[in-house]
């Protein structure tokens, strides 16, 4: 599932009147630039859900994904991921957040390769040190066994593999993963992996020229 849904206050006033993933960075938008990365990791079929300027995006993806509309209400990701699931099946999702750029190796590709069945959330980490555009600290520490902590120097690099049954749980229609994500800490369920590249956060119009910059190398 590509989260599409987002009003890109960030990347005003380019988001006026674009959506967020569909803003070019080196002459290819960022939800193609995703599905790239999803496509090469073997992964799909898609999902992409839709609120802001959705038609433009809805048109844009043609045939590529099921769409999930949000045009109603907002759902932010926890409630956005829920209410796509009829969409996406049993079992675990692949989430992705499009607003972002990575060199080095695919970290679709690498969160495949590291799951574990007995795994609930495996999360892709930057160490801060690596990031481009990103304000603020970090979000996430790893303990021995790769397990999440809140806090630290990693940054969540917006891909996941994630277990939604737990979504259930959840009373709000509208939530973040964050509220899934908590919870599957406090029971040492959700792992990280670290990536071995780069990463640029692509939510701002400052950060597209960072990103480019990063992806000519």
């Amino acid at each position: 599932m590509i989260f599409s849904a987002g009003k890109g206050t960030r990347m005003a006033p380019l988001t006026d009147v674009t959506p967020k993933p569909l803003i070019p960075v080196a002459g290819r938008t960022l939800l193609d630039r995703a599905l790239d990365l999803a496509r090469a990791a073997g992964a799909g079929p898609f999902v992409v859900n839709i609120h802001h300027l959705g038609g433009q995006i809805r048109d844009h993806i043609g045939d590529q994904a099921q769409i999930s509309d949000e045009s109603d209400l907002l759902l932010e990701t926890g409630g956005g991921l829920r209410k796509a699931l009829p969409l996406l099946g049993a079992g675990p999702v692949i989430t992705m957040n499009p607003d972002v750029v990575w060199t080095g190796p695919n970290p679709i590709s690498a969160l495949l390769d590291a799951w574990d069945d007995d795994m609930h959330a495996l999360l892709m980490l930057v160490p801060i040190t690596r990031t481009h555009g990103r304000q603020g600290p970090g979000d996430f520490s790893l303990d021995a066994e790769k397990r999440l902590i809140r806090k630290g120097d990693l940054v969540y690099g917006g891909v996941q593999i994630i277990r939604p049954d737990r979504l259930e749980e959840i009373p709000d229609e509208v939530f973040s993963l964050n509220r899934l994500w908590d919870m599957l800490i406090a029971e040492g369920r959700a792992y990280g992996l670290i990536h071995s590249g780069a990463w640029c956060d692509v939510g701002r119009p400052d950060c597209i020229p960072l990103a480019e910059g990063l992806l000519r190398g």
